[in-house]
């Protein structure tokens, strides 16, 4: 197994902690940026579904600003060809998972993030209400990293202490004729084995 360096360790714990006490552990690493493309959950619904997607951008490449701009609505389309068809679009996550483990929390999981779009899951539509919305920086062509295995594991871990056992599911199993998203190098067993 190759050696890595969480972005946790070397970080104050006490500063980043305290500021970030509801995460646990895991508030020494997160970031926040609050995304204008959330609004509130319909009233008295009930958060019970965690969907695992993955991003990158442009696709393939990994490390620069681009998705933050994407969650942010400031991504400017002349930057890449790609950029021409999403730079418009009105799309955010709750949580963005880097290569390297570090944790950006776009939006509060209280508010409803628009990460879903047309969905559905156990017979129930618009799972952007009722869900809240991991993006893994990757692709569907390429495994995903350690520490990014170890962050996953601690957030899911501290959303099923607050809102009780969540189910989970990839944006493929929740969109299937639109979605192929975390993808075939997601590795399903052992997330399970690391929040049992």
């Amino acid at each position: 197994m190759t050696n890595h360096r969480h972005p946790c360790v070397g970080r104050d714990p006490e500063t980043e902690a305290a500021r970030n006490a509801p995460l646990g552990p895991l508030g020494s690493c997160l970031r926040r940026n609050d995304s204008p493309h959330q609004d509130d959950r319909p009233p008295g619904t009930k958060v019970s579904l965690l969907v695992i997607h993955n991003i990158s951008l442009p696709p393939g490449e990994y490390g620069g600003d681009w998705i933050d701009d994407l969650f942010m609505g400031r991504l400017d389309p002349a930057a890449h060809p790609y950029f021409a068809d999403v730079a418009g679009m009105k799309v955010s996550a709750h949580y963005l998972i880097r290569r390297d483990g570090s944790l950006i929390q776009y939006v509060d999981p209280e508010k409803r993030a628009w990460h879903a779009g047309a969905s559905s899951w156990k017979g129930s539509e618009r799972c952007n209400d009722f869900s809240i919305g991991v993006e893994l920086e990757g692709s569907d062509d390429v495994p995903f990293a350690e520490p990014q295995y170890e962050t996953l594991a601690g957030l899911a871990k501290f959303l099923f202490q607050r809102y009780g056992r969540l189910d989970v599911a990839g944006h493929s199993d929740i969109a299937p004729d639109r979605k192929t998203d975390p993808g075939p190098w997601f590795d399903w067993e052992r997330f399970r084995a690391a929040v049992a």
